[in-house]
C-alpha cells in the first residue's frame, strides 16, 4: 500500500519511513507544506499521515486539499493532545489522530483500523499493465493469460513502478526502494541488469518497451493510463 508520509522532524521521518517499509508499505515522504502540495497535485495515495505543525504551513490545510480529491483517510501526527486540535483536525475529515511521541506498532494498528473502516484495507487486487496482469493478493504475474514467473528482486521492482504509476523513478530512487531485498547488494549496474530481465518478461518487445518506459536523462515510468 502506497503511504504519503509529511513530518517535517528530519530524524523521525525517515525513523518512520523505514519502520513502515519494514512493515509493508510503500512510503513517499515529505518534510515541508510546499513539497506535500507539490506531490500531492499530481499524485494520490491509499493513506496520508500528517504531521500538523510545519515550518511553512499547516497540516490541516494539506488535508483540506487531499479531501478536495477525494475521500482519502487521513491520519494526523502531532506534540499535542488538546481537544481543540483533535476536534478541528476530525472536523476537517481526519480518520485518526495520533499523539507524539508514540510506538511504531501503535501507528501500524491505526493504518489497519482506519482502513478497515474506510473499506480499502485490501489492496487492488488486479493491475493491468496492457497485456500483462499483477494479481497483488496473490503476487502473481500473467502475460497474455500466461503465469510470468519473476524473482523476488523483479517482483519488488515491478511493485515499486505499479506504487508509483505516472511518477518518473530515477534510478537513485529505484536503488533506495529494491536493495535490501534479501540481503542481496544492488549497485547500478545490477539495477540495470533487473530491469532488463524485468522488461524481457513482460514486454512483448523488449527492445521497444511499452509498459515499463526509459524517461532519457530522467528515469523510469509505468504511466497512469495504462
Amino acid at each position: 500500500m502506497n503511504i504519503f508520509l509529511l513530518e517535517d522532524d528530519e530524524a523521525i521521518g525517515i525513523g518512520l519511513k523505514y519502520s513502515l517499509e519494514n512493515e509493508g508499505y510503500t512510503i513517499t515522504l515529505t518534510r515541508s507544506f510546499a513539497e506535500a502540495e507539490s506531490i500531492i497535485e499530481k499524485q494520490t495515495f491509499a493513506l496520508y499521515i500528517l504531521d500538523i505543525n510545519l515550518p511553512d504551513g499547516s497540516g490541516y490545510d494539506i488535508c483540506r486539499k487531499v479531501k478536495e480529491k477525494g475521500d482519502f483517510p487521513v491520519i494526523f501526527l502531532t506534540a499535542y493532545d488538546d481537544e481543540v486540535n483533535v476536534v478541528m483536525g476530525l472536523d476537517i475529515g481526519a480518520d485518526d489522530y495520533i499523539t507524539k511521541p508514540f510506538r511504531v506498532r501503535e501507528l501500524v494498528a491505526r493504518i489497519k483500523s482506519v482502513m478497515r473502516r474506510c473499506g480499502k484495507d485490501k489492496a487492488e487486487p488486479t493491475v493491468k499493465l496492457g497485456n500483462v496482469s499483477v494479481n497483488l493478493n496473490e503476487a502473481r504475474v500473467t502475460k497474455d493469460n500466461e503465469d510470468v514467473i519473476l524473482t523476488a528482486m523483479e517482483y519488488r521492482l515491478l511493485l515499486t513502478f505499479i506504487n508509483n504509476r505516472g511518477k518518473v523513478l530515477s534510478r537513485n530512487k529505484l536503488l533506495e526502494e529494491i536493495w535490501d531485498v534479501d540481503g542481496d547488494f544492488v549497485n547500478d549496474n545490477t539495477l540495470t541488469v533487473y530491469i532488463k530481465r524485468l522488461r524481457d518478461k513482460i514486454e512483448r518487445d523488449p527492445a521497444c518497451p511499452t509498459i515499463i518506459k526509459t524517461v532519457r536523462g530522467l528515469g523510469y515510468v509505468i504511466e497512469n493510463d495504462r
